[in-house]
């Protein structure tokens, strides 16, 4: 390729840049003791836009830090990295913000949406983002070795699958935890876990066809390999699982599944049904929220605690 049709066009201009080599974000201050770095770029998917992840960091840490990262629901479709849902949104300081303030550095990533590519490209976004906190630990003072995945929703199942399949990369952060809260793990098996009539795995335009990019029962292989009830082995990491009884979009039998999953594995996993919950946390109390919250502070702590 030339410029202006004589001169030999610099190759490198036209290679993206590396994302451990970017500037970080300057520092904003959101809550007492908390340094919020907004959008540092991760990871740069060739066809794809640029994918940014927030960093929520204590401001005086004495040395490395835990992480937790969380991964936002949406059905896969949308949603914003900084959400945790309807629940938390008038809380001040927010949940992030809390952890920040509890000692945990809290990174919260972008991934591409199925409306933008098909698994497994979101597991591999979150990959990445393991990749790139460890490379930049020294530079925003994080213990990578100690680090705790938190998802909602579809944010949940990809969390979950992610500690079940990249939680011990070399040149990554390593998984010691994952947290899931409301979330698909065994997309075959939403058929029969749904009421009869309510979930048609044929469905093209379900959410679950648009993450397979066609319908789960003719990517019978792509749904297999999309649920993390597939990838569980002796080796994964601790689980706190926690889904409503009456969640009317993923049924909590989703999250049972799970549980049994790790328990025939060896695995000994807290899971806990809240009787009334629906999705999102609808049907509980605000006590029965920030529960569910400390809860999973509280598991971060342990499988993180040096």
């Amino acid at each position: 390729m030339t410029d202006n049709g004589s001169e030999p066009f610099p190759l490198p201009l036209l290679t993206s840049p590396d994302p451990a080599e970017l500037p970080l974000p300057p520092p904003a201050r959101p809550a007492a003791g908390v340094r919020l770095l907004r959008g540092a770029v991760y990871g740069i998917p060739d066809g794809s836009r640029p994918l940014a992840v927030d960093l929520w960091l204590p401001e005086d840490a004495a040395g490395a830090v835990p992480v937790v990262v969380f991964v936002h629901g949406g059905g896969w479709r949308k949603g914003m990295r900084d959400d945790a849902g309807p629940r938390f949104r008038d809380w001040r300081p927010g949940p992030f913000a809390r952890l920040a303030q509890a000692g945990f550095a809290v990174a919260c990533p972008d991934y591409r949406l199925s409306g933008e590519a098909p698994h497994p490209a979101q597991a591999d976004d979150l990959a990445a983002v393991l990749a790139w906190l460890h490379t930049r630990a020294a530079d925003l003072s994080l213990d990578t070795g100690r680090t705790v995945l938190w998802g909602e929703s579809a944010g949940g199942h990809l969390a979950a699958l992610t500690a079940l399949t990249r939680h011990t990369r070399a040149g990554s952060a390593t998984v010691t935890g994952c947290v899931t809260w409301y979330a698909p793990s065994d997309l075959p098996g939403l058929a029969e876990d749904h009421p009869e009539g309510a979930y048609d795995p044929k469905d093209p335009a379900s959410r679950e066809s648009l993450l397979l990019g066609g319908a789960p029962a003719d990517r019978t292989e792509a749904a297999r390999d999309a649920s993390p009830v597939t990838h569980v082995s002796p080796d994964a990491p601790p689980f706190l699982i926690l889904h409503g009884t009456d969640d009317t979009l993923v049924p909590a039998r989703q999250s049972v599944r799970l549980a049994e999953a790790l328990r025939a594995a060896g695995h000994q996993p807290d899971l806990r049904l809240l009787t009334g919950g629906d999705h999102l946390w609808a049907g509980l109390s605000d006590a029965d929220v920030e529960d569910c919250y400390l809860r999973t502070l509280e598991f971060a702590r342990r499988c993180t605690s040096a």
